[in-house]
Formats: C-alpha cells, structure tokens, sequence
C-alpha cells in the first residue's frame, strides 16, 4: 500500500511496527499533560485524539468523562488503539481531516512532528476549522530544529522559536503556553519534548 503526505516512510514504519509501538507507549503516564489540556475545556467536551497511536490517551480521556473521537493514519495501530481503548478508531490521515467547528479540544501528541515545516500550516488550519470558537489544541514536538529522517520515520523537531515562526505561518491559532518535558519511555529519557497549548483564533474576519 503506498501512503501519501504524512511521512509514507513514517506510516510504513508503524505498520511493520505496530505491535512493538503499541506495547512500548500503552502503558505510559502522561496524566500531567492531560491535566494542563483538560483544564482549558468545558467538562464532559468533546475531544479529537489526532494521531491516537495506541488509544492510551483516547482510553485516559474518555474515563474521566470525555467524549472522544479518535484517528491515526496507520490501519494496523488504529486497529490496536480500538481494542484498548474500546472506540472505532478512524484510519485517517491529519492531511484528511475536514471536521467543522466539532470538538471543543484537539489532543494531537506526537503525531503533527511527523509533517514537514511546508506540511503544517495547513493541516493546522484543518485542525482550526475542526474545533469550535475559543477551541484547543495541545502538541508536541521534539525539541530541536529542523526536518530529519530517524530509524525509518521523518521528524519535524521544533524549539520555541520555531514554534513561535509556525504560529506566525498558521495565525489561526495563538500560544497560550510551552513547556519542555523529558521522554517517559525509560529508553530514550535524554530526548526533550516541545508541548504547547495553542488557541484557535476567529478564522474569518468580516469585511
């Protein structure tokens, strides 16, 4: 099967892995990053978990009284992320999404770093138009800058600045906050991420 856009080396990549992916990251606690997002939405809202991965965090969201939906690009992951997290899991691309004014928080962790710099503008404005007025969206990025190719997957690795030049280039959206955490996988703790909250903007002025 050939993939388009979102790194094919990438979604290839969690095909042949999906299983090793999956039990590498189900278990992981990232309850703080889930607090600091939840506490900008309405109880009960409805969340898009946008590159869902496993369903670890479509599972923790929808246990504390969520509505979700949730998407990866991957068949085979979204298929594990099913199971686990007792959802119908959309196989669907970030590039693909086409939601409107639908969810009050979108949680895209580790899934928008796989667009290059040229990709994310406009899947950031896909994503603007999927969420209602005053909506958020929380993502991470390694932190770094610029695009590179690791272990069969493409990265896109931003720092603040770069956030901030992204922003600029998708200003449908403002920053509310940043912060760097460290991997919580026990193999790779030297790697730093890049997590932001950012807030949907009006989309269209009138004249």
């Amino acid at each position: 099967m050939h993939y388009r856009h979102l790194g094919p080396e990438s979604i290839a990549y969690y095909e042949a892995n999906a299983q090793g992916f999956f039990d590498g990251t189900v278990a992981l606690d990232l309850s703080v990053l889930h607090t600091r997002f939840l506490a900008w939405l309405p109880a009960g809202g409805h969340i898009l978990d946008a590159g869902c991965g496993s369903g670890r965090d479509a599972r923790a969201f929808l246990e504390q009284g969520y509505t979700m939906t949730a998407c990866d690009a991957s068949p085979a992951l979204a298929a594990l992320a099913s199971t686990h997290c007792g959802l119908p899991v959309q196989v669907l691309r970030l590039e693909e999404i086409d939601w409107q004014a639908r969810f009050d928080g979108i949680w895209a962790c580790a899934s928008l770093l796989h667009l290059s710099l040229l990709e994310l503008p406009p899947v950031l404005l896909r994503l603007a138009v999927a969420l209602k007025p005053n909506g958020i969206l929380f993502t991470s990025f390694k932190h770094g800058q610029g695009e590179r190719e690791h272990g069969g997957r493409r990265f896109t690795d931003l720092d603040e600045a770069g956030l901030a030049a992204l922003v600029r280039a998708a200003p449908y959206f403002t920053v509310l906050e940043t912060w760097i955490t460290l991997d919580r996988r026990p193999e790779q703790t030297d790697d730093r991420w890049l997590n932001a909250l950012l807030k949907v903007q009006a989309l269209f002025s009138d004249p």
